[in-house]
């Protein structure tokens, strides 16, 4: 029989749950996973949770600050809507004139992101995300996360044009949406529990939001995969390399410029 590996002299059929050393009767400390020796008793549990690296979450606060000078400049404008919302399949008319991403007006796939009507559309999108940067750039640093805010703000942009072809849609749910994705791949690669933590129920209540109040659900979903395919990459490139920022980049500009393409294509 195995001797406790503090007193050699005294027999045990008990190891420690932890490092497997067996221990004898003084020598245990009760946990709720059993028996633990005196060394590992000292070791505190690393707690899982996305904000693992010391990273202030600057993008994060850039955007918002971007988002609230655009909505200030377009209450200050009223032309601001036509000149850089996402409209009917990219084509519409402003006066005599035909506008639209079919008419080779492709910043509007990105400037329709960042445009808000509301004062309320702005503040639960801001806030919204205020809570996902904080949560996860720190995780994916400054332009990692930057990259799969507009991945999904592309995407979202992308299935809109497919989905919603006859409907004026502006805002940045969509890439917020992207960034819950984001959120929802990092959570389970760190085996933190997806319901517990809020962002499953998270998830269905605000797709429920979105059906009850008529927004863009295709502008959303798309945001959403968008952000899930973008973020899994991200932290499959990760595990592989040691450095992955700069192929993490060419992947998300990859997905990028084909949901671009997809875009003008579909207007088209």
């Amino acid at each position: 029989m195995a001797t406790c590996y503090r007193h050699p002299d005294r027999e045990t059929g008990v190891s420690c749950s932890n490092c497997g050393k067996s221990i004898c009767p003084d020598c245990m400390t009760p946990t709720p996973v059993g028996m633990r020796c005196p060394d590992c008793a000292k070791q505190r549990t690393p707690v899982r949770n996305l904000r693992s690296l010391a990273v202030n979450p600057t993008v994060t606060y850039i955007l918002i600050a971007l988002n609230a000078a655009i909505f200030i400049g377009a209450r200050s404008s009223p032309e601001a809507v036509n000149d850089l919302s996402l409209f009917a399949q990219g084509r519409f008319f402003i006066g005599d004139d035909l506008h639209g991403v079919a008419e080779g007006e492709y910043w509007r796939l990105i400037t329709s992101g960042f445009l808000h009507q509301e004062l309320w559309h702005i503040g639960f999108n801001m806030l919204a995300l205020y809570w996902l940067g904080r949560m996860i750039e720190p995780a994916l640093g400054h332009a990692r996360f930057l990259a799969i805010y507009l991945t999904s703000l592309l995407t979202g942009s992308l299935v809109i044009l497919l989905v919603n072809p006859d409907v004026e849609t502006l805002g940045a749910s969509g890439a917020i949406y992207g960034l819950l994705g984001a959120a929802i791949v990092m959570a389970r690669n760190r085996d933190i529990d997806l319901v517990q933590s809020g962002l499953l129920p998270i998830l269905g209540l605000n797709f429920v939001i979105t059906l009850v109040f008529g927004f863009s659900l295709a502008g959303h979903a798309g945001g959403l995969i968008g952000g899930l395919i973008a973020t899994w990459g991200v932290e499959e490139l990760s595990k592989r390399r040691r450095n992955s920022t700069v192929p993490a980049l060419v992947y998300c500009a990859a997905i990028s410029v084909a949901a671009i393409a997809g875009s003008i294509i579909t207007a088209s």
